[in-house]
């Protein structure tokens, strides 16, 4: 077994246009394409040994000793010229299992992604935090990486990514970009965040806020005039907003909130669907910007007020959830189904349904 097997996986998968490759003992590889796992044709079942011979000739001896300490880790694989993918090797039921994730060689533009013109605001902020949320495959990160390209081609900035692993490759534009990985090039994201801090960066990306110690210090990065992108795993802005609250104790919380008021500049949490007509997925989206009002329910600890200002905020830079939803089952690219499930408040996108048929 050589990663000459990996390889020839990933090639049918990438002729599949697939998001996701999977490869685990007793099961023939599967790859994800359009939201839903199929059978990589030509392939059998594969057994243990064959897996862990994968596995094997993947990993370096470095890495290979983390997966032994920690029964997982995290990788970036790339071949020339063919593409770059992110991989995580885990232990299930005593057997090693691999979950690959496709990335493209080159950064998508923002006009490709389908995302609402109002994501582009934030790209133009100088300091403050902006959180980019979703479920893990909504594309928080191609998103991200798309605006530091933005940004990138238009200022002069220094532009410091955060990332476990590297995804997207940036060369340097007008702006330098120095990119740290976790494990190579530092010991954790809050170490490589509080030593960021002296390196001299206009805008700071982390690939996710994991813990409190991580979140606490992109605030006070945000708070000295960084402009701080990162990602949580939540949907919608109340929810980001109470997931950052509840990760600190209880007695923090109140310095917390008057923090996050005072840096936050918005919050994106999107969705991806599978289009109709079955030719890939689509995005959708809720925006929310930092508005005073946003900032005063904030720090009054009113933050599930904050969905009815988004409701009404179309001049002030939003977009809500199921607004983008019933706009793209109305237009036939989603079915009206899936875009109700994925809806976080069904009766309001009926409601938006039914406006945009008319």
């Amino acid at each position: 077994m050589t990663c000459r097997v990996l390889d020839q996986l990933l090639e049918i998968s990438k002729q599949h246009n697939a998001t996701d490759l999977h490869i685990c003992a007793g099961s023939r590889p599967l790859m994800r394409v359009n939201a839903k796992l199929e059978v990589i044709p030509g392939t059998s079942v594969l057994s243990a040994e064959e897996v862990a011979g994968i596995v094997g000739a993947c990993l370096d001896p470095m890495h290979m000793d983390r997966l032994a300490r920690n029964k997982v880790v995290d990788f970036s694989y790339s071949r020339s010229g063919f593409g770059r993918f992110r991989c995580n090797i885990y232990k299930q039921r005593g057997t090693y299992a691999i979950a690959v994730r496709m990335l493209p060689l080159k950064i998508p533009p923002f006009s490709s992604l389908g995302l609402p013109e109002e994501v582009l605001q934030f790209t133009k902020k100088t300091n403050g935090l902006v959180l980019m949320t979703g479920a893990t495959g909504s594309g928080k990160s191609t998103t991200l990486a798309s605006l530091l390209d933005i940004i990138n081609q238009e200022y002069h900035y220094h532009i410091l990514t955060i990332e476990d692993p590297v995804e997207y490759l940036h060369s340097h534009g007008k702006s330098l970009v120095t990119q740290r990985e976790i494990g190579e090039d530092a010991v954790s994201f809050a170490s490589a965040l509080r030593s960021a801090l002296r390196q001299d960066p206009d805008v700071i990306m982390v690939g996710e806020m994991r813990d409190q110690e991580t979140i606490s210090i992109a605030l006070s990065a945000a708070e000295t005039g960084h402009l701080v992108f990162s990602t949580l795993h939540t949907m919608g802005a109340v929810k980001t907003i109470d997931r950052v609250l509840d990760s600190f104790p209880t007695d923090q919380q109140n310095q917390i909130r008057s923090q996050l008021a005072t840096v936050l500049q918005g919050i994106v949490s999107q969705v991806l669907l599978p289009r109709k007509d079955g030719n890939g997925l689509v995005a959708a989206c809720e925006v929310m910007t930092a508005t005073p009002a946003v900032r005063n329910l904030i720090r009054e600890g009113k933050q599930y007020q904050i969905s009815n200002i988004i409701q009404t905020g179309r001049d002030q830079g939003m977009c809500s959830l199921e607004r983008s939803l019933a706009k793209l089952a109305a237009q036939g690219i989603v079915d009206e189904k899936i875009a109700r499930i994925k809806a976080l408040d069904v009766k309001l996108f009926e409601q938006y349904l039914a406006l945009s048929k008319r």
